[in-house]
């Protein structure tokens, strides 16, 4: 005879000796998956970011960038001047020209033919137009407000310190050289013999050049662009007179105190921005 202490268990009835076996196994894990979240929140807490850490490398490597010099209406203009503008040769301008506060009479060599309007001419060597200061208004407000605009550019240029100019780079003999971005101040002038200059960034890096004294750039030398970068981010502020040699290829916005002198056939890809005159003998301005 089989006791009931002997007989089988039911499948319906529960096993203490299992159950307690089960409820210590789960205790045990709850507490080392709670032991887990807990460590995982404080390395998470206690860990260095990686995002803020980018972003201060990112602010780091722009710093050295200058902004583009803003020369608001005057930079509605290739050539710009205050004592006028002088071609021989067959010269070719894209963009509006212009000279005050004297007259178009000193915009010569050009066979300016007036518009019909008054208010400003043509010529066939000019893709634009070409202003006077004594045509009929709006004209001459126009061109009053453009050349305070450049001189304006040129003065805030040269009072330019962030970022932390780079002084006397290669005692202003550039011939040869790479530079990077920036903002360049030299108390002499700058010479760019034949060999020419590179400038090297991408396209939104600027570079500013203060120049004390005079701008020479020597026959046949080349402002080299690489890796994007482009003519109207960079800036040539001269306080003396600049002056390209015969056939040079040069890249940049020229804001001179004096003259501005191209000898036959250089080319500019920018902008001539006198506040004196410009004399042209053959040559391609473009911006």
């Amino acid at each position: 005879m089989i006791s009931e202490t002997d007989q089988p268990m039911n499948s319906n009835q529960a096993d203490p000796n299992r159950k307690s076996t089960f409820f210590t196994t789960f205790c045990a894990s709850a507490v080392l998956l709670a032991v887990f979240m807990v460590g995982c929140k404080k390395d998470e807490q206690t860990s260095t970011p990686l995002k803020p850490t980018a972003e201060a490398s990112i602010t780091t490597t722009i710093s050295n960038n200058p902004v583009p010099l803003n020369l608001r209406t005057a930079g509605n203009f290739t050539i710009l001047t205050k004592t006028g503008i002088s071609t021989t040769g067959t010269t070719k301008i894209v963009g509006d020209i212009g000279a005050s506060p004297i007259a178009s009479t000193a915009i010569t060599g050009f066979g300016l033919i007036m518009d019909a309007s008054n208010q400003f001419s043509r010529t066939p060597i000019v893709t634009g137009k070409v202003y006077g200061a004594e045509y009929t208004a709006p004209t001459p407000s126009k061109m009053t407000t453009a050349i305070s605009d450049m001189q304006t550019a040129f003065t805030t240029a040269n009072g330019l310190v962030t970022p932390s100019p780079i002084v006397a780079q290669y005692a202003g003999d550039l011939s040869g050289k790479t530079l990077k971005r920036g903002l360049y101040k030299w108390s002499t002038g700058v010479l760019i013999t034949n060999v020419g200059v590179t400038l090297s960034g991408g396209p939104n890096d600027v570079w500013i050049f203060q120049i004390a004294q005079n701008l020479t750039v020597n026959n046949n030398a080349k402002i080299t662009l690489l890796g994007g970068a482009q003519a109207k981010n960079i800036f040539w502020v001269v306080s003396g007179k600049a002056t390209l040699g015969t056939a040079v290829n040069f890249s940049g916005v020229i804001l001179s105190k004096t003259l501005i002198s191209l000898n036959t056939g250089a080319e500019v890809k920018g902008k001539l921005l006198a506040q004196t005159a410009v004399t042209l003998i053959a040559n391609s301005v473009h911006p």
